[in-house]
């Protein structure tokens, strides 16, 4: 992953979680499953489970200790209010960049401008 591309994720990494979380409760290997699946696929395990604690202090998810077949429980995290309120905000934010971004980038691609020559 290139370094703009990591540093874009950064700012938005908190958000696709929580859409994530949206869908369906899910525990910290999940996730990181579930961002695989979409495409997310050079994102490290360590840099999810940093991000739930994150959001689990912000208290923007509930957690729930789930039995596991194979060693201790798991941590179940699901969108609470506050979660849900913090993901359309982040909607909305994406939104308007985007719209904004996409208006720059039409813009700079369908200027022609040619450098003046000088005789």
């Amino acid at each position: 992953m290139g370094k703009q591309m990591t540093e874009m994720l950064k700012g938005t990494l908190e958000g696709i979680v929580l859409a994530l979380l949206a869908e369906q409760p899910a525990y910290g290997y999940e996730i990181t499953a579930r961002l695989r699946d979409h495409g997310f696929t050079d994102i490290a395990e360590g840099t999810i489970y940093a991000l739930l604690v994150r959001v689990e202090q912000k208290k923007l998810v509930d957690v729930e200790k789930v039995p596991s077949e194979k060693g201790p429980p798991r941590k179940v995290y699901s969108l609470n209010l506050a979660g849900r309120q913090e993901l359309e905000e982040f909607w909305s934010t994406w939104r308007f960049l985007a719209q904004r971004i996409d208006q720059l980038n039409s813009t700079t691609t369908n200027s022609t401008t040619t450098p003046d020559k000088e005789n």
